[in-house]
This record gives structure tokens, C-alpha cells and sequence, in this order.
């Protein structure tokens, strides 16, 4: 049995967990989905669609605010009960910071940024890519159950989660927290600057590259994303030139994104920027070289100049 768990915050569902719970679904066997949290009700049914055996809903008041501490307690102790074979996460920065605690508080094996998996004799074989994407390991886990492993997001498509004939049942569990153990003072949660927009929430993306040439054409960029009612985003020289902040960077070194669109504006399809957007359910590049490595991984590709492109675009989408 697999244990896939799922994050939310503020009552709001990370929609990574549904890409968690397709690559368990990949895996095969049974499921089960854990949603820790506090008045978690609504959103543990919206997880009950999912082909599982039960939604569990870990509630205390303790986890009403993420602390490493409370998650690694709970679901630890959750774990024990539970007897998975494989707890499987969304590699999100929550997961980052707690997930390899758990594993040693457990004392068992993780394969971290997995994405994707192979049928291997008896366990699965999990991919993850290194050196920014140019090479990737199968790893396999070793020593006892449950393994632990967590997922890039993109790697796995939301929508392809299968659903069940009827929600699946949701069963509401007291996790076992001794506050008194709880070390952290709950803040607001991570983000990468002040204001930073999670471009991995966005369904529509216009990303732009050098082909925007400079730094007052951007200003065409964002009337493109406002007709898409889409994020603006950007490869790392822009972000470098200081152009667009940081938190608006799509790449290895920058957001993980799998949006529904990604329309990449100049952006020649550098190795370290495609491991970050290749995720997309539908990807639209718009390059003067009609030989740029973007047009490898395009759904559909437009080799011409944007400046002429994106004008026309954007009147078209006004007009509609």
C-alpha cells in the first residue's frame, strides 16, 4: 500500500498533491491519501475523487500551522500504523524542508526530486535527473519498508489522476503531537522574495528569453500575458539583468512549472530551462531560429519574429 502525502494550506489544496497521487497511481496497488492539517474537511473531500481507498484527514490544532516538527510527529507516527510500502510527496518547498527529517526519524531510505519511475524486479526504480538535467540515475531504495520519494513538479500531470466511481471515503484521525515537543514558532511560510508570485500554481505562463532584446519590450510581454490572464515569467539572463526579479525565474536554478500553457517568448531552449517548464500540458514557442532547441519540446512552434507575432497576438485576443 502507498501512503501519498498531500499538502494544503489556508484550506487551499497544493494542486502538486495531484500530481503526487498520479505517480502512486503510475506505481500501482493500492492507495491511500493523508492530508494533515486542521479543519481540513473540505478539502480532504475534494481529495476523496481520486481513485483511493480512503482520504485520511490527520487533524490536530498543532498542525494548523506548518512546523517541521508537528509534520515529522504526526506522520511518523501515522507511518507506523499505516505500514506502507511507499510514502510518495510532491517535491514542494514544505517537502524539502520535513521530508528528509521524516526519513531519518524513520530510518529509512528517500529518493528526493524523482521524475519519473521505472518497473524494476520487485521495487520501483525511480529517475532523477543530475548536473542540471543533462544526465539520469535510475536509483533504487534499499533496507526495509516504507521507502520514502518525492516527486518534481511537472513530472507528473494532475489531470491524469484517475478518479473513482465514488468519492472515496474519508476517515478523520487525531494525530499523536505533544505540542510541548514542537520546537519552531510558526511564521509565514517560505517564499522566495517579498511578494514572489508561485509561478508552480499558475495555469498559463508567458515566459520570455533574450529574443525580447530589451528590457522596455517587456512591457509587450505583460500585454500578452494580460490578455491570457496568464504569470509572467523569464529565462535566467533576464531575471540576472535584473529585469524581472528573481522569483519570476523558470529553470533549474529558478520555479519548477507545469502549467496547462507555457508560451515561451526568445527563449532558446537551454538544457537548464527546460528542466524547469518541460512539464507543460501544451508549450508554444515563438523564436526567429527555426533551429532553436525549443522547437524540440513544442507542441507548436512559430519561427518568425515575436515583435511581429505578439502584436498581432494580443489584437486577436482582444477581438475574440
Amino acid at each position: 500500500m502507498i501512503l501519498v502525502i498531500a499538502e494544503q494550506r489556508d484550506g487551499v489544496l497544493n494542486r502538486a498533491s495531484w500530481e503526487a497521487i498520479a505517480a502512486a497511481q503510475q506505481i500501482g496497488g493500492p492507495i491511500k491519501i493523508v492530508l494533515p492539517g486542521a479543519g481540513i474537511a473540505g478539502v480532504a473531500a475534494e481529495l476523496a475523487r481520486a481513485d483511493a481507498v480512503e482520504v485520511i484527514a490527520l487533524e490536530h490544532a498543532a498542525l494548523g500551522a506548518y512546523t517541521p516538527d508537528g509534520f515529522v510527529e504526526a506522520i511518523a507516527a501515522l507511518v507506523a500504523a499505516e505500514a506502507p510500502s511507499l510514502v510518495v510527496f510532491a517535491h514542494t518547498y514544505q517537502t524539502r524542508d520535513f521530508a528528509p527529517r521524516l526519513a531519518a526519524r524513520l530510518d529509512r531510505a528517500i529518493a528526493t526530486d524523482a521524475t519519473g519511475i521505472k518497473r524494476g524486479d520487485a521495487e520501483p526504480v525511480f529517475v532523477r535527473q543530475m548536473f542540471q538535467g543533462k544526465i539520469s540515475a535510475d536509483v533504487v531504495l534499499e533496507g526495509p519498508a516504507p521507502h520514502l520519494a518525492t516527486f518534481q513538479i511537472g513530472a507528473f500531470r494532475a489531470d491524469a489522476v484517475k478518479q473513482g466511481a465514488a468519492p472515496a471515503p474519508v476517515r478523520t484521525v487525531e494525530a499523536a503531537i505533544d505540542p510541548a515537543t514542537i520546537r519552531q514558532r510558526p511564521e509565514a511560510p517560505f517564499r522566495e522574495a517579498k511578494q514572489a508570485v508561485d509561478l508552480s500554481q499558475a495555469d498559463r505562463i508567458v515566459a520570455i528569453g533574450r529574443g525580447i532584446k530589451g528590457q522596455e519590450h517587456i512591457a509587450l510581454a505583460q500585454q500578452l500575458a494580460d490578455a491570457l490572464g496568464a504569470e509572467l515569467a523569464a529565462s535566467r539572463p533576464i531575471c540576472d539583468a535584473g529585469w524581472l526579479p528573481m522569483e519570476r525565474q523558470v529553470g533549474s536554478s529558478g520555479q519548477t512549472v507545469a502549467p496547462k500553457l507555457y508560451l515561451a517568448l526568445g527563449i532558446s531552449g537551454a538544457i537548464q530551462h527546460v528542466v524547469g517548464m518541460k512539464g507543460a500540458r501544451t508549450i508554444v514557442a515563438i523564436n526567429k531560429d527555426a533551429e532553436a532547441p525549443i522547437f524540440e519540446i513544442a507542441d507548436y512552434g512559430i519561427a518568425g519574429d515575436l515583435f511581429e507575432i505578439v502584436p498581432a497576438m494580443i489584437a486577436a485576443l482582444k477581438a475574440s
